[in-house]
């Protein structure tokens, strides 16, 4: 809840209203084409963006980084509990820093293999058994019907044409293969602790204009809870998920993660008119702070299996 009483959802439903012709870009918008890969952002209060909204910062090994460590142990506990193992073939959509493809090369051994894409592959390293391929999901084939396994996180909520990414990764799974998702409902970030009442009401502006910037981005910020939908919708058997959220005191991974965002995105969120400078510099401090602490975002793993034919 936010300093004015109102929920995210609130808020959410007041910008849909807000904007032209059905809402932000990716929630059925008309007024103009989504650059899906704009290089930057801009944008001000008002002005809808386009393209992934952390790209071009040079903050990015480092949001990877806190991203990697804050997500990882979460991820790779999903992709054993689908006993992926020896001989499997793999793609991790959207590979960013390496980490998973790197634990899946090790888990699939010498007899699997891994493929690892992204639009920028800038922070990933390949191996005897994993290729690393510049590859945008929403533009370019996978092979069809070829791995065992198709992982992405973090990806499909920042794509406005998500629909047509989600079926491209569906048609490259084996009859049998999994594919699994970690997303986010970004919508989940309570202040568990905070030093007092202006601190949480601070941070739930930073918040707000986070999520401001994401909508106005092409992004659906309540993506994750919609991907069990999505998954039996293309047709895929024994769906299922699990959500996860986790306290993250200030220094901790995930508030690092937090602070290299304020950095990234300083321009654009004073833009929002949501906060300015001065109150920027204050939630660095605040995220720094162990008497502080957020809830994560809600991370909602979903997966689903093509069927084999009868």
């Amino acid at each position: 809840m936010y300093a004015d009483g109102r929920r995210i959802d609130e808020w959410r439903a007041t910008r849909a209203e807000s904007t032209p012709e059905g809402g932000p870009i990716g929630h059925g918008a008309t007024t103009r084409t989504l650059t899906r890969r704009a290089r930057g952002c801009g944008g001000t209060d008002g002005v809808l963006m386009t393209g992934y909204v952390f790209e071009t910062s040079d903050l990015l090994d480092e949001q990877r980084k806190y991203m990697q460590q804050s997500l990882d142990p979460m991820t790779i506990a999903r992709l054993e509990s689908l006993e992926v193992g020896p001989g499997w073939r793999c793609v991790d959509v959207g590979g960013g820093g390496g980490s998973i493809a790197r634990w899946l090369g090790e888990r699939v051994g010498d007899t699997g293999h891994v493929l690892v894409t992204d639009v920028d592959t800038g922070g990933l390293a390949g191996a005897h058994n994993v290729t690393v391929r510049l590859h945008d999901i929403v533009d370019d084939e996978l092979p069809d019907a070829e791995f065992d396994l198709v992982h992405a996180r973090l990806v499909l909520l920042h794509l406005a044409q998500r629909d047509r990414a989600l079926a491209r990764m569906v048609r490259a799974l084996k009859p049998g293969g999994w594919l699994l998702l970690v997303e986010f409902d970004c919508t989940w970030m309570p202040v568990l602790s905070a030093p007092d009442d202006a601190a949480e009401a601070l941070f739930g502006r930073f918040h707000e204009a986070l999520c401001h910037l994401l909508s106005g981005s092409g992004a659906d910020i309540a993506w994750g809870v919609r991907a069990y939908r999505a998954l039996q919708d293309q047709g895929l058997v024994e769906v299922g998920n699990r959500a996860h959220a986790e306290a993250w005191p200030g220094d901790s991974a995930g508030c690092r993660w937090l602070h290299v965002n304020s950095l990234q995105l300083q321009e654009q969120l004073i833009g929002t008119g949501l906060i300015t400078d001065v109150e920027l510099d204050a939630l660095r401090g605040l995220l720094t702070d162990p008497t502080f602490v957020v809830s994560s975002y809600l991370t909602i793993s979903t997966w689903g299996r093509r069927a084999t034919a009868v």
